[in-house]
This record gives structure tokens, C-alpha cells and sequence, in this order.
């Protein structure tokens, strides 16, 4: 059974970070979850500045902690619509130290915006986010700056897509899609895509025609994916809707997403550690990059 008991939800102060402190806050009230808001000040070298007197200097004084801690509470009291949340401010790398107080709350999800504020600071905060997805211990929520935010006592996800590529990672992002879809009167798709022979022309040739064996593999996949629904629907289930498509991965997915009007994509990533970062997939990363709604990510469990 998938629940949440611990939430954390980092956040810049931009304006494109409040939609993913409102989908934080609708996780945590549905699972009762305790939610960490977390805002991470870059370091900086000391700097000593010219004063308008002539030879003489000053240190560039910063806000202290408190401060900060005062304008984040500030920021996200109308966002999380009442929900008391616990605001932690730190210093450091922002990705390694949004990993880092995962581990020590024992997050089991992070929920992070995947843009910045503008220019340069959005590049940046792209940047954070894939390193987080890369080297988070739990599922990581992203929500792009224009998704609606989720109002107070508003159910956050009731039309799922859920792409399976028959691995682990899929399996297990099945299972949360599900999870997330029961109880809320929603649906869920479950799609899987068929990406070699999907963009070929159908070709004659005595030892070898494309459109049978094209239609063999869908009716394989189709099987598989009856298979596994089956094996992962719980006792509760909900709506659900399984597709086999042909094409690009994360074109079709995207493209299903919008014409379905998702509010929520869920994926999975292929592991963690060197290979695991080496392999975390482009569709995933491009997913995530052009996902008009939320993406869940969700990494396979790991093995003893």
C-alpha cells in the first residue's frame, strides 16, 4: 500500500513555486502527512564593500536566519491554505542539501517546482531539479509554474496517466498511480508505447513484413499490460483505462496527457547510484521538462 507520512517541498520565493507548495499541501492533508517546507540560501564568499567615506570600508551585511525563516512562513501561509508546516532554512548547495534533509526527515516524497523565477535562475533551478530526481531516496512530484494550484480541501489528482515500460521502475510507478487514482472518484490511463517499428513504413519483403509483426507486438503488449493491471489493482480500484500506442515515448505520453486533460503523469526512473544515474532515461527527463501538469517520478525499489 502506498502512503505518505512525510512530505517535503522546497521553494525558491518565485511565483512559479507556489503551485507545487499548494500540491504539497493537498498530499499532506489526504495521506495526513507531516509537510517540511524547505528553503536553501545559496552560500556566499564575505564582501567587503567601499562606504561613502572616503578610505574606508564595510562588510555587505545578509539576513540572518530568522529572517528568512519569517519571509518563507510569510510566503507559503496562503499557498498551504492553513496547513502548519515545519519551514527549515539552510545554507549549501541547494540540490545536495534538498537530498541531504530527505534523508534525515525520511521524506517519502519531495514535491519541487521545475522552474525558477526567470533568465538564468530558471536554467538553474532546472538544473537542480534533474540532480534531485537523479539522487532522491523516495518519489519526486515536479510541478511545472503554470499547473492551477490546488485549493484548500481540493482533491490534487482524479485524472492519472501512468506510462509502464514492463520494468521495475514502471511497475512500481503503477502502483502509486493506482493508489493515488482510488478513493477520489478519478481514472487513471495506463499506457505503454511501442516506440521500435512504430515510425517505419509498412515494407514488402518475402522474409520479413513490418505491419504483422507490428501487430503481433501490440497484442503482446496489450496482453502484459491486462497482466500486470490485474496484478496491481487493490482492493479499492478505480477507473481504468489501458492503451497500447505507437511512437516516440515521451511524444506520445505528452500528447495522450494533453488530449486526456491529465492533472497527473506518473513515471518511473531506472534506479539510482552511477548506473542508475546513467540510465535515467531522456523520455523521463523530456516528460518532465514539457509536461503541461505534474509529473511523479518514481524509482525502483531497491534490492538488498
Amino acid at each position: 500500500m502506498v502512503t505518505f507520512t512525510q512530505v517535503l517541498c522546497p521553494t525558491d520565493l518565485s511565483e512559479a513555486s507556489r503551485p507545487s507548495l499548494s500540491h504539497a499541501a493537498a498530499v499532506a492533508r489526504r495521506f495526513g502527512a507531516a509537510l517540511t517546507v524547505l528553503h536553501v540560501v545559496p552560500p556566499f564568499d564575505p564582501i567587503v564593500v567601499q562606504s561613502r567615506q572616503a578610505g574606508s570600508s564595510m562588510p555587505m551585511l545578509l539576513p540572518s536566519i530568522d529572517d528568512v525563516t519569517d519571509a518563507v512562513r510569510a510566503f507559503t501561509e496562503e499557498a498551504l491554505g492553513g496547513l502548519d508546516a515545519e519551514v527549515v532554512v539552510q545554507t549549501g548547495d541547494p540540490s545536495r542539501v534538498i537530498v541531504d534533509q530527505a534523508v534525515v526527515l525520511a521524506a517519502d516524497l519531495i514535491v519541487m517546482g521545475t522552474h525558477g523565477r526567470s533568465g538564468f535562475e530558471r536554467l538553474l533551478s532546472g538544473s537542480i531539479a534533474g540532480k534531485v530526481l537523479r539522487r532522491a531516496p523516495c518519489p519526486v512530484l515536479t510541478v511545472p509554474p503554470h499547473a492551477p494550484a490546488v485549493p484548500a480541501g481540493g482533491t490534487p489528482f482524479r485524472r492519472l496517466l501512468c506510462a509502464v515500460d514492463f520494468s521495475d521502475a514502471s511497475e512500481q510507478a503503477l502502483g502509486f498511480a493506482l493508489e493515488l487514482g482510488a478513493g477520489t472518484g478519478g481514472a487513471v490511463t495506463v499506457v505503454t508505447v511501442l516506440e521500435w517499428l512504430a515510425e517505419e513504413p509498412v515494407l514488402a519483403h518475402p522474409d520479413f513484413a513490418v505491419a504483422p509483426y507490428r501487430t503481433h507486438l501490440a497484442a503482446d503488449a496489450a496482453a502484459r499490460l491486462r497482466a500486470l493491471v490485474a496484478s496491481a489493482t487493490g482492493p479499492e480500484p478505480c477507473a481504468i483505462d489501458q492503451v497500447v500506442a505507437l511512437g516516440r515515448p515521451y511524444r506520445e505520453i505528452l500528447r495522450m496527457a494533453a488530449e486526456k486533460s491529465s492533472d497527473l503523469i506518473v513515471v518511473g526512473a531506472h534506479g539510482r547510484g552511477a548506473v542508475g544515474r546513467a540510465l535515467f532515461g531522456s523520455t523521463t527527463q523530456q516528460i518532465v521538462r514539457d509536461a503541461e501538469c505534474p509529473v511523479l517520478v518514481v524509482h525502483a525499489p531497491l534490492t538488498p
